[in-house]
């Protein structure tokens, strides 16, 4: 089998074979293509190596499965290059790149501190111990922010939790088909709201709360789950099978309630 890492073919191999298995049984060479970054003839000529390789089937025109044996390269090699990203990120890049955080403490340079995430924001400390170290780069005061490189270990995320709360378009009632009471008690659980549509935008301004985003919530809420923050997302109903479509590409957790009444 090919190492993915030594070889350009093998990286585009494992592509492909991925997006084989993302969109399977109709897999569409132009829209590979344009993901990878080769033509679609080139495309063409990896599935047939692949297939010959047993690494997918065909069933017929533009469709094709991942076999069992497709599949258990990509998680070797996957997992390869997983080890390999951690190399990159604990030996190299994390003695080379400064992160921001803010500091809980008066700080001098080469102070050696502890680093934790707290909503969504990296703090660090040189008293409350944690998983992961670094270096600050400069003296500040507590409440200022600092950078700091050297950094070792794992930061610690709390467990970031999605609500995705569905309510109707405007044709089947809007804002006012919605179960506010409910909307309300899941709302104040949460520290950062998102919305899709202005439907949503009125369903919390009638029980007199305010969303943190307006715009760009499938990014946002994404982006927060990896900082370790936990969101509500107040989407109209059609607009939901594309956002839990991002959520699972990204391996995120979620919860779906419709708010319909």
């Amino acid at each position: 089998m090919i190492d993915i890492l030594h070889t350009k073919s093998g990286i585009t191999k494992f592509q492909i074979l991925t997006e084989v298995a993302a969109h399977q049984p109709v897999v569409r060479q132009k829209e590979i293509a344009d993901k990878v970054g080769i033509t679609p003839q080139a495309v063409s000529e990896y599935i047939k190596e692949l297939a010959a390789e047993g690494f997918i089937s065909s069933e017929g025109r533009a469709r094709y499965r991942i076999t069992k044996i497709g599949v258990e390269w990509v998680l070797k090699n996957a997992a390869e290059m997983k080890r390999y990203a951690s190399f990159v990120m604990e030996e190299i890049i994390s003695h080379v790149s400064t992160w921001t955080a803010i500091a809980e403490d008066d700080l001098h340079k080469g102070d050696a501190v502890y680093l934790k995430m707290r909503d969504g924001l990296l703090y660090v400390s040189n008293r409350n111990v944690t998983n992961a170290t670094g270096i600050t780069i400069d003296d500040v005061k507590c409440g200022e922010d600092v950078g700091v490189t050297n950094l070792h270990g794992l930061i610690d995320l709390e467990n970031a939790s999605i609500t995705v709360c569905k309510i109707p378009r405007i044709e089947r009632g809007g804002s006012k088909n919605v179960d506010l009471d409910r909307l309300r008690t899941l709302a104040e659980s949460k520290s950062y709201i998102a919305v899709i549509g202005a439907e949503s935008v009125i369903a919390l301004k009638r029980i007199g709360i305010s969303p943190n985003v307006m715009f760009g919530a499938k990014e946002s809420v994404i982006e927060a789950a990896f900082h370790g923050l936990s969101s509500l997302v107040v989407s109209i109903d059609e607009e939901v099978p594309s956002l839990l479509s991002r959520l699972e590409n990204d391996g995120l957790e979620y919860e779906l309630i419709d708010l319909s009444i």
